[in-house]
């Protein structure tokens, strides 16, 4: 067989700047890193409370898998729900105030799951054009009208919620976007799902654990109480420093997803040991308040130092800080330049973010020193004015 076709097009995405490599890391995440060869300041990691190394959480799941083993054998409906996945659940419904909570094994599982059980056919999903690509496919696979809005434009979104004529409506919205690091207006999107009687649906993957004044996310950081339309999903590999994703709301919702949701159904549990050590990470993020503090100071100094001309800091309350560059070879030539220089900054380009909008995506994690942030800084001011 020929695979002269890929071969041509992935020469084109060469030659257009596009092509994606990976980097291989020797050792585990951090502020530091060892990138092959290389030691390196990381600023590439959703590793927002510099969690994913912390000792607590390594004795856990050590002491986890000698009692219950590494692999849960089969999913959890035919026998691989354990005390430790059982234990989690319980712990996350407690921690974000909802009645219940499932586990999911990754954030893409997460969605595809909850969007598929709660629409289909004669049904209409309405979602933010910047919203992450496993709602995009969520939406597809659920087959409903898939309706897309322009980014934060709660305008067109009325319009649409008003005009339609579906059996369901679901508003499905990233809390944090994962490119821009803006948050969602929650508040007035509640107020539009109630007026319309839409569900709404919140991929908190990048404020879950940051958000609000103990990490509990993007409704504690609006002062939003429970609400039956809301569906609440977080990832747990980015802040909390592990693995896997939930969904969180009403017990009848969570009953719900139980029996229909075919991501949950249909793969085996997580490593039980996986969830133990989440429920630590827990007890630090709601007991270790220091680190969101961190993160805010960390923030403010980057915008601060930050004295760029050609280039755009966007505006960003959250630890994803992009600078606008436009180009996708520069932004490929300041993100190498900055590797010589031993900084690890990814650059983002098309189709993850739109075309000509090509950026570095600063991670900021409450492991980086004031000196990280100004070294960071005192190479992008550099580099600005010499490239």
């Amino acid at each position: 067989m020929s695979f002269s076709p890929l071969t041509e097009a992935l020469n084109l995405l060469e030659e257009q700047g596009l092509r994606r490599r990976r980097h291989v890391l020797k050792g585990p995440q951090g502020a530091r890193v060892m990138v092959g060869d290389m030691h390196c300041l990381s600023f590439s990691s959703n590793d927002y409370l510099g969690l994913a190394n912390h000792a607590a959480l390594v004795d856990t799941l050590k002491s986890a898998a000698a009692q219950y083993g590494l692999g849960a054998g089969s999913s959890h409906l035919a026998g691989g729900h354990m005390a430790p996945h059982h234990r989690l659940e319980e712990t996350l419904a407690s921690f974000t105030g909802r009645q219940a909570a499932l586990l999911f094994s990754t954030g893409y599982m997460a969605n595809l799951g909850i969007v598929s059980a709660l629409v289909g056919r004669n049904d209409e999903i309405f979602a933010d054009k910047l919203n992450h690509a496993s709602l995009n496919d969520a939406a597809l696979l659920s087959r409903a009208r898939h309706s897309r809005y322009p980014h934060l434009d709660l305008s067109a979104l009325e319009k649409r919620l008003a005009a339609s004529r579906a059996r369901r409506k679901l508003v499905v919205t990233d809390a944090v976007f994962s490119m821009d690091g803006d948050i969602a207006p929650v508040p007035e999107l509640l107020a539009l799902c109630e007026r319309h009687d839409a569900l709404l649906l919140l991929d908190d993957a990048h404020g879950f654990g940051v958000l609000g004044r103990t990490g509990r996310g993007v409704l504690e950081h609006f002062g939003i109480a429970p609400s039956e339309r809301i569906i609440y999903m977080a990832t747990l590999g980015k802040a909390a420093g592990v693995f896997g994703a939930f969904a969180a709301g009403p017990a009848e919702l969570v009953d719900f997803l139980v029996q229909r949701a075919r991501t949950y159904i249909y793969t085996t549990a997580m490593p039980p040991a996986l969830a133990a050590a989440l429920s630590t990470s827990l007890e630090l993020i709601e007991n270790e308040a220091w680190r969101q503090a961190r993160l805010r100071q960390l923030i403010a100094a980057l915008k601060q130092g930050l004295k760029l001309e050609r280039w755009r800091l966007m505006e960003s309350i959250t630890p994803i800080q992009p600078v606008i560059i436009g180009s996708n070879k520069e932004t490929l030539a300041v993100s190498e330049a900055l590797r010589k220089r031993n900084i690890c900054v990814p650059a983002i380009r098309p189709p993850t973010v739109p075309k000509g909008e090509a950026r570095l995506r600063i991670s900021l994690s409450a492991a980086h020193s004031d000196a990280d942030i100004a070294r960071l800084v005192e190479a992008l001011n550099a580099l600005e004015r010499t490239l």
